[in-house]
């Protein structure tokens, strides 16, 4: 029975031992050396030797500017904003009204049990 003991202790502690090699060990993995100096320094000098200028895409197709507006357009945008901002304040005031209704009746009514 202690042969069997001292088998299996030395059978782990040979495991702990392989396991903690493992971790101590080195990595060479290229994302370890990298950083953002090191990158770009790589970059500009594989970038030196290229001496042509960038090509216009000639496939890309320009979208055309959007025509000015004329004055009436913009008294009418100005207009729908105004609306807007009226209509936004009625609802809101509504809301108020409502909610202070509400807490008004919620607290006249008494605790149904």
């Amino acid at each position: 029975m202690k042969a069997n003991l001292r088998f299996g202790l030395a059978v782990t502690s040979a495991a702990a031992l392989a396991l903690a090699l493992a971790a101590c060990g080195s990595s060479d993995d290229a994302s370890d050396d990298a950083s953002a100096e090191n990158v770009e320094v790589m970059a500009d000098d594989a970038m030196e030797s290229v001496t042509e200028e960038p090509v216009e895409d000639t496939a890309v197709v320009e979208e055309p500017e959007e025509p000015a507006l004329s004055p009436v357009e913009e008294a009418s945008n100005a207009e729908q904003g105004e609306d807007a901002e009226a209509l936004a304040a009625r609802i809101r005031a509504e809301l108020n009204n409502t909610g202070t209704e509400a807490e008004a009746t919620s607290s006249a009514e008494p605790a149904a049990e």
